[in-house]
């Protein structure tokens, strides 16, 4: 067994396991980090099988980003752990034979690959190959209407997303940048004056 393999073995075994903690995990912080090392050991495969772009990628955006904004929504929340539990025996036969179903396709598509597969079958890249140059030539040549059309709907999506949460409330304040530009000192101050009063009146 040479050194690629052994650490394939290895970042498997740990996402295996780090996986199955994000289910059985009591504390839902705790699931999501357990979901980080996931990801990050599913990056170290990639690696293996160099896919560079692939794998920091999915360092960049989903642990850097869509796992922050997780733990931050997840650690703002008040959640109830023994409500989100109810029905975790009854429910568990279903899911358990979902995940076996899971796990034999994924036998059964892994064995029929590696077993028709031979080492001397692999493509043999030629020296100073990157696979991150040939997915951009692929991606602006012949994909770019495609990739054109991802980036829209993606546009599309965050428009409407914050559309939908800009919502005015009455009772909250608004402050106007336009009229704060224009505003003058003698907007802000009023001077009052007021007769003199003497010392033994105001007593």
């Amino acid at each position: 067994m040479d050194a690629k393999t052994l650490l394939f073995y290895i970042f498997a075994a740990i996402a295996v396991v780090s996986a199955l903690r994000v289910v059985t995990a009591r504390n839902p912080v705790h699931s999501a980090l357990f979901l980080v090392l996931t990801f990050i050991n599913a990056a170290c495969i990639w690696m293996l099988l160099e896919a560079e772009f692939l794998a920091i990628t999915l360092v960049l955006v989903y642990v850097g980003a869509v796992m922050v904004l997780f733990l931050f929504v997840v650690m703002m929340l008040d959640i109830n752990l023994d409500k989100v539990r109810e029905g975790f025996w009854r429910n568990l036969p279903v899911a358990a034979f979902v995940g076996v179903v899971v796990v034999l396709e994924l036998s059964a598509v892994l064995i029929h690959a590696f077993s028709g597969v031979k080492a001397s079958d692999a493509p043999v890249q030629p020296e100073g190959y990157s696979n991150t140059e040939a997915l951009g030539q692929l991606i602006y040549t012949e994909y770019v209407y495609p990739f054109e059309l991802a980036a829209v709907l993606l546009l599309v999506a965050i428009v409407a997303a914050i559309a939908l949460t800009l919502r005015r409330r009455k009772d909250a304040r608004y402050t106007d940048p336009s009229k704060a530009v224009r505003t003058k000192a003698a907007d802000r101050i009023r001077i009052v004056k007021m007769p003199a009063q003497p010392k033994d009146s105001a007593q």
